[in-house]
């Protein structure tokens, strides 16, 4: 996909004011409890690595932050601790990943006409991966980036498969996804209303029929989601994949 990101990325107008939404509400629950975001990697928490390649991101304008209720006063800290110089602002998250970003949503500045949402708990997007998705953004009012599936997949029901979908077709999705922002505050809407769970933004805005362009992902931008993966994190930055 290099070669087409790139001639479309040459060909992108003027950038737009864009606001990033960091989805940091969740339960940690396949963490054994314990606040994935707060986990240390090298000694530097997940929340702020994520939030310092946001700081330095030249296309992020502002920065929200939906967190739970009782994590308020320690992300607040976290935030000052690590001199985050854009405007950063915290909002108390829904019950699921659709109510917290558009709760988040609706604390955009009035200019923004790009939303982007990152999980909180990847700490390895570089800037340039983000700075790639919201310019195809910019031109295709939906962006993410993705990775081509490398495993054969199956599905299946009852443990038994029923299908097993051409793996050319596949891609694993990342974060950040950015979209025009009227496109993602209704689509956020619509699934909240009509009690639909989606697992990403993407699938929000699909469901009102628009087209999800994807942009080149990367092997080191993982979520961290179980004690493992923290393992794997170590072994990123001891390798010198990120920093």
């Amino acid at each position: 996909m290099a070669g087409i990101f790139k001639k479309i990325l040459n060909a992108s107008k003027p950038r737009k004011f864009c606001s990033v939404i960091v989805a940091a509400a969740g339960s940690s629950a396949r963490m054994g409890g314990e606040d994935k975001l707060l986990k240390e990697i090298h000694g530097i928490p997940v929340l702020a690595r994520t939030l310092r390649t946001l700081e330095d991101s030249t296309r992020v304008d502002e920065i929200i932050v939906a967190v739970r209720q009782d994590s308020l006063v320690t992300i607040a800290d976290l935030c000052k601790r690590y001199v985050l110089t854009k405007r950063v602002k915290l909002v108390t998250g829904g019950a699921t990943r659709a109510e917290s970003v558009l709760r988040a949503t609706m604390e955009v500045d009035a200019r923004a006409e790009l939303i982007a949402v990152q999980d909180g708990a990847r700490p390895f997007a570089s800037i340039e991966l983000v700075d790639r998705v919201i310019e195809a953004a910019q031109r295709f009012d939906a962006a993410a980036p993705a990775l081509p599936v490398k495993d054969t997949i199956k599905v299946a029901e009852g443990n038994v498969v029923r299908q097993t979908p051409d793996r050319k077709t596949l891609f694993a999705v990342q974060t950040p996804q950015a979209f025009n922002a009227d496109i993602l505050k209704a689509a956020l809407q619509s699934a909240v209303n009509d009690g639909v769970e989606v697992t990403d933004d993407c699938a929000a805005v699909e469901r009102l029929g628009k087209q999800i362009y994807l942009t080149d992902g990367a092997e080191e931008n993982i979520k961290i989601t179980t004690p493992f993966d923290l393992v794997v994190a170590d072994a990123i930055i001891s390798g010198g994949l990120a920093i």
